[in-house]
């Protein structure tokens, strides 16, 4: 089968959303059953590196929303018949409607889609309605739909209510070759003045029209807390419109020379500074699932993560990590005391079930068992969608 992949970004973006949708692409390309992946990215902010073997990737859709409608008519007349259209953000779900009916794909004459369209469900932006009725509509007609965390499927199932549609649970994946217990790096020790420091650690984007990754949560907790813990700091790695607003409250709050700001930070140099962290703390309201909790434990970071998101799905059963309630200041600290109390330095068994090799059998999986109830493959050989240890049930229908 052929697969068009419909995408906000991925090879040459940044964020979780991206980093998930290149090993989507990479695990789809894996799959004997797939012949070719087409994929349109939205956004290319950076050159795409190297790419799957059959994965054509089309960056002429980058450049606005009419250069990804013209690249999205392209592909839709030149995928065969037998595909499958996956939709990686709820916003792109007109261009993926548009791709199935200029494929001449609405209908197999037996009431079931051609070319069935998957909505890739990731977090906030897909717990409620959104701001465009076309959206909306088309939410309740898709043929099937993959969530990060089941906390994002039932958020999503609830408003949307597609009339046919599977659902399925495809947790975010960690690569444990990257991501791995080690000493603190003494050159950033040094650049950021951390030595003899017990550090907090939040990784994120600092968007100023989503202040959700707890920020201010911890930030309002420090005081309290470097009385107990004078040689407290924490450092905040990633960049945004809030930035500056987050770095005023700081000072306000006489928290200047305890916290510090990285910016934005390449990929390469994300684990080392996870190593230089006693805790990782991201006690947030917005989370869909949050990669960032899976790479900390990896790394063997003790985790504080929230109650009031997806994170705690995430974190769920794991010995290294405790959650807190982002709307309870007394619950913030006390989970951070806690996570400061976890011993350091081994890998969490979690992380280990969230490899990219398991992230591999569980796409095939779920890929596989739709092409064949769409007529794509023949149901011999197909494989069976289990449930993942560490998550609730994954598909409903």
């Amino acid at each position: 089968m052929t697969v068009l992949a419909l995408l906000s970004d991925a090879f040459g973006g940044c964020g979780g959303i991206a980093k998930f949708n290149r090993d989507l692409l990479t695990a789809l390309c894996a799959m004997p059953s797939v012949e070719r992946v087409v994929a349109l990215p939205r956004l290319m902010p950076n050159p795409p590196g190297d790419l799957p073997a059959k994965l054509h990737y089309d960056t002429g859709a980058v450049g606005g929303k009419i250069r990804y409608a013209l690249a999205t008519a392209r592909a839709a007349r030149l995928v065969p018949r037998c595909s499958l259209i996956v939709c990686g953000h709820i916003n792109l779900l007109p261009f993926a409607f548009a791709a199935r009916a200029l494929s001449g794909g609405d209908s197999a004459g037996n009431g079931t889609a051609r070319r069935p369209v998957v909505l890739i469900v990731h977090g906030i932006d897909a717990w409620q309605p959104t701001g465009r009725r076309l959206v909306n509509g088309l939410a309740g007609r898709i043929d099937a739909v993959v969530a990060v965390s089941d906390f994002t499927r039932q958020r999503f199932l609830a408003w949307a209510q597609p009339e046919r549609a599977d659902a399925f649970v495809l947790p975010n994946c960690v690569d444990l070759s990257r991501f791995s217990p080690g000493p603190k790096n003494g050159a950033l020790l040094e650049r950021y003045g951390l030595r003899e420091r017990t550090v907090l650690l939040t990784v994120g984007r600092l968007s100023a029209s989503e202040r959700s990754k707890g920020v201010d949560e911890v930030l309002d907790v420090l005081p309290e807390l470097a009385r107990e813990i004078p040689n407290l700091a924490y450092l905040i790695v990633g960049e945004g419109g809030d930035r500056a607003r987050l770095e005023q409250k700081a000072r306000r709050l006489g928290l200047g020379e305890r916290v510090k700001f990285t910016g934005w930070l390449d990929d390469n140099e994300l684990a080392e500074h996870y190593r230089l962290a006693d805790a990782f703390v991201m006690p947030g309201r917005g989370e869909g699932f949050g990669i960032v909790y899976l790479e900390a434990l990896a790394c063997g970071v003790p985790v504080v993560a929230s109650t009031a998101d997806a994170s705690a799905e995430v974190v769920r059963g794991c010995d290294m990590a405790v959650t807190a309630d982002p709307r309870d200041p007394a619950s913030v600290k006390a989970a951070i005391r806690t996570a400061l109390q976890l011993p350091r330095g081994r890998p969490a068994a979690l992380a280990q079930r969230c490899s990219t090799a398991a992230f591999h059998r569980r796409c095939a999986d779920i890929f596989e068992t739709l092409a064949v109830r769409f007529g794509i493959l023949a149901p011999d050989g197909a494989a069976r969608v289990e449930r993942t240890p560490t998550m609730l049930p994954t598909r409903e229908r």
